[in-house]
Protein backbone atom coordinates (compact mmCIF):
# COMPACT_ATOMS: atom_id res chain seq x y z
CA UNK A 1 0.00 0.00 0.00
CA UNK A 2 1.45 3.69 -1.28
CA UNK A 3 0.71 6.52 1.37
CA UNK A 4 -1.09 8.27 -1.26
CA UNK A 5 -3.35 5.36 -0.84
CA UNK A 6 -3.51 5.14 2.72
CA UNK A 7 -4.45 8.91 2.84
CA UNK A 8 -7.22 8.16 0.79
CA UNK A 9 -9.01 7.00 4.13
CA UNK A 10 -10.45 9.73 6.00
CA UNK A 11 -10.24 9.08 9.13
CA UNK A 12 -6.22 8.37 8.98
CA UNK A 13 -6.13 11.72 6.89
CA UNK A 14 -7.57 12.96 9.75
CA UNK A 15 -5.44 12.09 12.59
CA UNK A 16 -2.05 12.93 10.51
CA UNK A 17 -2.79 16.29 9.96
CA UNK A 18 -4.32 16.66 13.51
CA UNK A 19 -0.97 15.92 15.01
CA UNK A 20 0.77 17.44 11.72
CA UNK A 21 -1.04 21.01 12.11
CA UNK A 22 -0.35 20.84 15.87
CA UNK A 23 2.83 20.11 15.82
CA UNK A 24 3.45 23.06 13.18
CA UNK A 25 1.17 25.30 15.25
CA UNK A 26 3.05 24.91 18.42
CA UNK A 27 6.28 27.56 18.60
CA UNK A 28 10.00 25.45 18.54
CA UNK A 29 11.96 27.99 20.72
CA UNK A 30 15.65 28.13 21.25
CA UNK A 31 16.67 28.51 24.75
CA UNK A 32 19.47 29.99 27.19
CA UNK A 33 19.36 26.75 30.14
CA UNK A 34 20.46 29.36 32.59
CA UNK A 35 18.32 32.44 31.61
CA UNK A 36 15.35 30.67 30.50
CA UNK A 37 15.52 33.91 28.10
CA UNK A 38 14.81 32.86 24.38
CA UNK A 39 18.20 33.04 22.11
CA UNK A 40 16.36 35.36 19.54
CA UNK A 41 20.22 36.59 18.81
CA UNK A 42 21.34 33.20 17.84
CA UNK A 43 20.66 32.61 13.74
CA UNK A 44 19.14 29.34 14.67
CA UNK A 45 16.40 30.77 16.11
CA UNK A 46 14.91 32.31 12.91
CA UNK A 47 14.98 29.27 11.46
CA UNK A 48 12.93 27.58 13.61
CA UNK A 49 10.58 30.30 15.04
CA UNK A 50 10.10 32.09 11.41
CA UNK A 51 11.51 30.85 8.37
CA UNK A 52 13.58 27.94 7.90
CA UNK A 53 13.81 28.73 3.94
CA UNK A 54 13.23 31.01 1.27
CA UNK A 55 9.53 29.36 0.29
CA UNK A 56 8.57 27.98 3.60
CA UNK A 57 6.89 29.42 6.51
CA UNK A 58 8.06 27.70 10.50
CA UNK A 59 4.38 26.21 10.28
CA UNK A 60 4.78 24.92 6.60
CA UNK A 61 7.93 23.31 7.87
CA UNK A 62 7.05 21.37 10.69
CA UNK A 63 3.91 20.16 9.49
CA UNK A 64 5.21 18.51 6.14
CA UNK A 65 8.10 17.16 8.25
CA UNK A 66 5.88 15.88 11.24
CA UNK A 67 3.22 14.37 8.30
CA UNK A 68 6.01 12.96 6.67
CA UNK A 69 7.58 11.61 9.99
CA UNK A 70 4.23 9.87 10.61
CA UNK A 71 3.45 8.09 7.26
CA UNK A 72 7.34 7.34 6.26
CA UNK A 73 8.19 7.01 9.61
CA UNK A 74 11.28 9.40 9.02
CA UNK A 75 11.60 13.26 7.65
CA UNK A 76 14.59 14.64 6.69
CA UNK A 77 15.85 18.49 5.40
CA UNK A 78 18.95 19.31 4.10
CA UNK A 79 21.52 21.71 6.60
CA UNK A 80 22.64 24.33 4.48
CA UNK A 81 25.53 26.56 6.24
CA UNK A 82 27.75 29.14 4.95
CA UNK A 83 30.49 31.53 6.64
CA UNK A 84 29.83 34.56 8.71
CA UNK A 85 32.33 36.90 7.70
CA UNK A 86 32.55 38.60 11.15
CA UNK A 87 33.03 35.24 12.98
CA UNK A 88 34.08 33.39 10.78
CA UNK A 89 32.20 30.26 11.53
CA UNK A 90 29.86 28.15 9.49
CA UNK A 91 26.36 29.39 10.37
CA UNK A 92 23.18 27.71 9.45
CA UNK A 93 20.89 29.43 6.88
CA UNK A 94 18.65 26.96 5.44
CA UNK A 95 16.57 23.79 6.41
CA UNK A 96 15.55 22.50 3.28
CA UNK A 97 12.87 18.85 2.90
CA UNK A 98 14.22 16.33 1.02
CA UNK A 99 11.35 13.16 0.13
CA UNK A 100 11.84 10.33 2.91
CA UNK A 101 10.85 7.96 -0.44
CA UNK A 102 14.54 9.04 -1.98
CA UNK A 103 16.72 8.86 1.11
CA UNK A 104 18.42 5.79 2.43
CA UNK A 105 20.06 5.56 5.94
CA UNK A 106 22.86 2.92 6.00
CA UNK A 107 25.73 2.08 8.88
CA UNK A 108 28.93 1.56 7.77
CA UNK A 109 31.30 -1.47 9.28
CA UNK A 110 32.57 1.53 11.70
CA UNK A 111 29.31 2.69 12.77
CA UNK A 112 29.31 5.87 10.99
CA UNK A 113 26.08 6.83 8.95
CA UNK A 114 25.73 8.00 5.54
CA UNK A 115 22.69 9.18 4.16
CA UNK A 116 22.42 8.16 0.40
CA UNK A 117 19.89 10.67 -1.67
CA UNK A 118 18.64 10.43 -4.97
CA UNK A 119 17.73 13.66 -6.65
CA UNK A 120 14.51 15.05 -8.91
CA UNK A 121 16.94 14.91 -11.77
CA UNK A 122 18.28 11.53 -10.94
CA UNK A 123 21.18 12.15 -9.68
CA UNK A 124 22.66 10.31 -6.19
CA UNK A 125 24.15 12.49 -3.48
CA UNK A 126 25.98 10.73 -0.25
CA UNK A 127 25.74 13.14 2.94
CA UNK A 128 27.26 13.09 6.01
CA UNK A 129 24.83 13.27 9.56
CA UNK A 130 26.18 16.82 10.12
CA UNK A 131 24.33 17.73 7.15
CA UNK A 132 21.04 15.82 7.66
CA UNK A 133 18.18 16.98 10.37
CA UNK A 134 17.03 13.42 11.09
CA UNK A 135 13.63 13.33 12.46
CA UNK A 136 12.21 9.99 12.89
CA UNK A 137 9.38 7.97 14.69
CA UNK A 138 10.02 4.76 16.95
CA UNK A 139 12.69 2.30 15.34
CA UNK A 140 13.79 -1.15 15.33
CA UNK A 141 16.98 -1.10 13.95
CA UNK A 142 18.27 2.40 15.28
CA UNK A 143 18.42 4.28 11.68
CA UNK A 144 15.10 4.17 10.46
CA UNK A 145 11.64 5.04 12.10
CA UNK A 146 8.78 2.64 11.48
CA UNK A 147 6.06 3.66 8.89
CA UNK A 148 2.70 4.29 10.44
CA UNK A 149 0.96 3.25 7.12
CA UNK A 150 3.07 0.31 6.65
CA UNK A 151 2.55 -0.91 10.11
CA UNK A 152 -1.27 -0.23 10.11
CA UNK A 153 -1.73 -1.90 6.63
CA UNK A 154 -3.97 -4.57 6.93
CA UNK A 155 -6.19 -2.03 8.92
CA UNK A 156 -5.92 0.48 6.32
CA UNK A 157 -6.46 -2.04 4.04
CA UNK A 158 -9.91 -3.20 5.07
CA UNK A 159 -11.22 0.20 6.01
CA UNK A 160 -10.41 1.37 2.39
CA UNK A 161 -12.18 -1.75 0.99
CA UNK A 162 -15.01 -0.98 3.41
CA UNK A 163 -15.36 2.51 1.88
CA UNK A 164 -15.20 0.74 -1.85
CA UNK A 165 -17.36 -1.62 -1.17
CA UNK A 166 -20.21 1.05 0.16
CA UNK A 167 -19.54 3.02 -2.54
CA UNK A 168 -20.20 0.10 -5.02
CA UNK A 169 -23.57 -0.12 -3.08
CA UNK A 170 -24.75 3.40 -3.69
CA UNK A 171 -23.42 3.44 -6.60
CA UNK A 172 -25.30 0.09 -8.03
CA UNK A 173 -28.60 1.22 -6.35
CA UNK A 174 -28.60 -1.89 -4.19
CA UNK A 175 -30.34 0.55 -1.41
CA UNK A 176 -33.81 0.42 -2.22
CA UNK A 177 -36.41 2.92 -0.69
CA UNK A 178 -39.13 0.84 -0.85
CA UNK A 179 -41.64 -0.96 -3.30
CA UNK A 180 -45.44 -0.13 -5.23
CA UNK A 181 -47.92 -3.21 -4.47
CA UNK A 182 -51.08 -3.34 -7.33
CA UNK A 183 -53.52 -5.81 -6.67
CA UNK A 184 -53.96 -6.62 -10.65
CA UNK A 185 -51.94 -6.07 -13.50
CA UNK A 186 -51.26 -2.41 -14.17
CA UNK A 187 -52.33 -1.44 -17.61
CA UNK A 188 -49.86 0.15 -20.07
CA UNK A 189 -51.34 3.46 -19.85
CA UNK A 190 -51.10 3.60 -16.27
CA UNK A 191 -47.67 1.86 -16.35
CA UNK A 192 -46.24 4.41 -18.50
CA UNK A 193 -47.89 7.21 -16.64
CA UNK A 194 -45.98 5.82 -13.25
CA UNK A 195 -42.47 5.53 -14.83
CA UNK A 196 -43.03 9.15 -15.63
CA UNK A 197 -44.28 10.28 -12.28
CA UNK A 198 -41.21 8.01 -10.67
CA UNK A 199 -38.83 10.08 -13.16
CA UNK A 200 -39.93 13.43 -12.54
CA UNK A 201 -39.52 12.17 -8.13
CA UNK A 202 -35.71 11.57 -8.56
CA UNK A 203 -32.75 13.08 -7.29
CA UNK A 204 -31.85 14.83 -4.37
CA UNK A 205 -33.84 17.86 -5.42
CA UNK A 206 -37.00 16.26 -5.51
CA UNK A 207 -36.64 14.20 -2.31
CA UNK A 208 -39.98 14.07 0.27
CA UNK A 209 -42.61 15.25 -2.69
CA UNK A 210 -45.50 12.67 -2.83
CA UNK A 211 -46.15 10.43 -5.30
CA UNK A 212 -49.48 10.22 -6.81
CA UNK A 213 -50.74 6.18 -6.98
CA UNK A 214 -53.23 4.63 -9.25
CA UNK A 215 -55.47 1.96 -9.63
CA UNK A 216 -55.77 1.07 -5.83
CA UNK A 217 -51.79 -0.01 -5.41
CA UNK A 218 -49.87 0.19 -2.19
CA UNK A 219 -45.93 1.87 -1.07
CA UNK A 220 -44.53 -0.10 1.06
CA UNK A 221 -41.04 0.89 2.27
CA UNK A 222 -37.32 -0.90 2.37
CA UNK A 223 -35.32 -0.63 5.47
CA UNK A 224 -31.89 -1.21 5.84
CA UNK A 225 -30.70 -4.65 5.89
CA UNK A 226 -28.38 -6.50 8.65
CA UNK A 227 -25.64 -6.39 5.73
CA UNK A 228 -25.89 -2.28 5.70
CA UNK A 229 -26.19 -2.27 9.68
CA UNK A 230 -22.46 -4.39 9.57
CA UNK A 231 -21.22 -2.25 6.54
CA UNK A 232 -21.31 0.81 8.67
CA UNK A 233 -20.28 -1.13 12.09
CA UNK A 234 -17.77 -2.14 10.06
CA UNK A 235 -16.62 1.42 9.23
CA UNK A 236 -16.61 2.58 12.57
CA UNK A 237 -14.17 -0.21 13.55
CA UNK A 238 -12.11 1.02 11.57
CA UNK A 239 -11.80 4.75 13.19
CA UNK A 240 -11.28 2.94 15.83
CA UNK A 241 -8.44 0.97 14.46
CA UNK A 242 -6.68 4.26 13.50
CA UNK A 243 -7.14 6.06 16.54
CA UNK A 244 -5.46 3.47 18.32
CA UNK A 245 -2.15 3.54 15.97
CA UNK A 246 -1.81 7.00 16.00
CA UNK A 247 -3.02 8.22 19.44
CA UNK A 248 -5.40 10.28 18.93
CA UNK A 249 -8.89 10.25 20.93
CA UNK A 250 -11.47 8.51 18.54
CA UNK A 251 -14.18 11.69 19.27
CA UNK A 252 -11.63 14.02 17.41
CA UNK A 253 -11.73 11.88 14.23
CA UNK A 254 -15.24 12.39 13.96
CA UNK A 255 -16.60 9.23 15.69
CA UNK A 256 -20.31 9.77 16.83
CA UNK A 257 -19.66 10.51 20.43
CA UNK A 258 -19.86 13.35 22.61
CA UNK A 259 -17.71 14.74 25.47
CA UNK A 260 -18.64 18.57 26.74
CA UNK A 261 -17.09 20.50 29.27
CA UNK A 262 -14.65 18.61 31.37
CA UNK A 263 -14.42 15.60 29.06
CA UNK A 264 -13.19 18.03 26.51
CA UNK A 265 -10.32 19.46 28.55
CA UNK A 266 -10.06 15.52 29.15
CA UNK A 267 -9.86 14.81 25.37
CA UNK A 268 -6.96 17.70 25.17
CA UNK A 269 -4.85 16.23 28.04
CA UNK A 270 -4.90 13.11 26.56
CA UNK A 271 -4.34 14.35 23.05
CA UNK A 272 -1.06 16.19 24.45
CA UNK A 273 0.57 13.82 26.62
CA UNK A 274 -0.18 10.26 24.41
CA UNK A 275 -0.34 11.34 20.45
CA UNK A 276 2.43 14.74 20.74
CA UNK A 277 4.34 14.19 24.30
CA UNK A 278 6.75 11.86 22.13
CA UNK A 279 6.86 13.59 19.18
CA UNK A 280 7.82 17.34 21.10
CA UNK A 281 10.57 15.21 22.49
CA UNK A 282 12.05 13.93 19.41
CA UNK A 283 11.80 17.63 18.01
CA UNK A 284 13.61 18.93 20.70
CA UNK A 285 16.21 16.27 20.86
CA UNK A 286 16.60 16.31 16.96
CA UNK A 287 17.23 19.70 16.83
CA UNK A 288 19.95 19.75 19.81
CA UNK A 289 21.44 16.84 18.03
CA UNK A 290 21.83 18.07 14.56
CA UNK A 291 21.46 21.79 15.16
CA UNK A 292 24.00 23.03 17.45
CA UNK A 293 27.43 22.87 18.15
CA UNK A 294 28.99 21.00 21.05
CA UNK A 295 29.68 24.09 22.68
CA UNK A 296 25.84 25.50 22.21
CA UNK A 297 24.88 22.23 23.36
CA UNK A 298 25.69 22.79 27.11
CA UNK A 299 24.25 26.11 27.08
CA UNK A 300 21.44 26.06 24.77
CA UNK A 301 17.83 23.57 24.09
CA UNK A 302 14.99 23.75 22.00
CA UNK A 303 11.59 23.82 23.98
CA UNK A 304 7.67 23.07 22.57
CA UNK A 305 5.33 25.38 24.84
CA UNK A 306 2.45 22.98 24.73
CA UNK A 307 0.42 25.67 26.89
CA UNK A 308 -1.43 26.84 23.53
CA UNK A 309 -3.14 23.33 23.23
CA UNK A 310 -3.96 23.50 26.96
CA UNK A 311 -5.48 26.63 27.57
CA UNK A 312 -8.83 25.03 28.09
CA UNK A 313 -7.48 23.41 31.50
CA UNK A 314 -5.68 26.89 32.36
CA UNK A 315 -7.91 27.20 35.36
CA UNK A 316 -6.46 24.02 36.87
CA UNK A 317 -2.83 24.89 35.95
CA UNK A 318 -3.26 28.24 37.87
CA UNK A 319 -5.00 26.40 40.80
CA UNK A 320 -1.63 24.07 40.86
CA UNK A 321 0.64 26.59 40.72
CA UNK A 322 -1.17 28.97 43.81
CA UNK A 323 -0.65 26.00 45.73
CA UNK A 324 2.41 25.23 44.98
CA UNK A 325 3.68 29.14 45.51
CA UNK A 326 2.22 28.56 48.85
CA UNK A 327 -1.62 30.74 48.32
CA UNK A 328 -3.65 31.19 51.69
CA UNK A 329 -1.03 31.16 53.87
CA UNK A 330 -0.14 27.48 53.16
CA UNK A 331 3.46 26.58 52.95
CA UNK A 332 4.78 26.40 49.59
CA UNK A 333 7.10 23.83 47.43
CA UNK A 334 7.95 25.62 44.71
CA UNK A 335 9.32 29.16 43.82
CA UNK A 336 8.55 31.23 41.48
CA UNK A 337 11.21 30.96 39.12
CA UNK A 338 10.17 27.38 39.44
CA UNK A 339 7.01 28.01 38.36
CA UNK A 340 8.04 30.17 35.39
CA UNK A 341 10.68 28.03 34.00
CA UNK A 342 7.64 25.26 33.78
CA UNK A 343 6.09 27.95 31.51
CA UNK A 344 9.02 28.81 29.81
CA UNK A 345 9.06 32.69 31.42
CA UNK A 346 12.34 34.32 31.94
CA UNK A 347 13.45 34.25 35.73
CA UNK A 348 12.35 37.67 38.10
CA UNK A 349 14.73 38.53 40.91
CA UNK A 350 14.28 37.38 44.24
CA UNK A 351 11.94 34.98 43.15
CA UNK A 352 14.03 31.81 44.14
CA UNK A 353 12.56 31.60 47.28
CA UNK A 354 10.04 29.14 49.12
CA UNK A 355 7.40 30.55 50.86
CA UNK A 356 6.88 29.46 54.11
CA UNK A 357 3.81 30.02 54.38
CA UNK A 358 1.93 31.54 57.97
CA UNK A 359 3.86 29.85 60.32
CA UNK A 360 1.77 27.32 62.98
CA UNK A 361 2.76 26.47 66.39
CA UNK A 362 2.37 23.41 68.39
CA UNK A 363 -1.24 24.76 69.86
CA UNK A 364 -2.54 25.17 66.08
CA UNK A 365 -2.45 28.90 66.07
CA UNK A 366 -0.80 31.62 64.07
CA UNK A 367 3.00 32.72 65.95
CA UNK A 368 2.27 35.49 67.39
CA UNK A 369 -1.26 35.40 67.62
CA UNK A 370 -2.96 34.62 71.47
CA UNK A 371 -4.71 31.39 72.84
CA UNK A 372 -8.45 32.23 73.51
CA UNK A 373 -8.86 32.18 77.48
CA UNK A 374 -11.31 29.84 79.25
Amino acid sequence: MTVETAMRNTALFRAVTLIASSIGMLPLQLIHDDTKQKATDHPLYRLLHREPNSWQTAFDFRSLMQLRALVYGNAFALIIRSFDIRTGKPVIRQLVPLDPAKMEVKQNPDWSIVYNYQTQQGQHRTFKPEDIFHLRGVSLDGLNGLSLVKQARDALGLAISAELAAGRLFKNGSFIGGALKHPGKLSPEAFERLKASLAEKEGAENAGKNLILEEGMDFTGVSSSARDAQMLELRKMQVEEVARVTGVPRPLLGVDETAWGTGIEALGRFFVQYALGAWFEAWQQAVERSLLTDAEKDSLSAKYNAGALLRGSIKDQADFFAKALGAGGAAGWMTQNEARDLQDMPRVEGGDTVSKGAMMNFSGTKNGAKDDEP
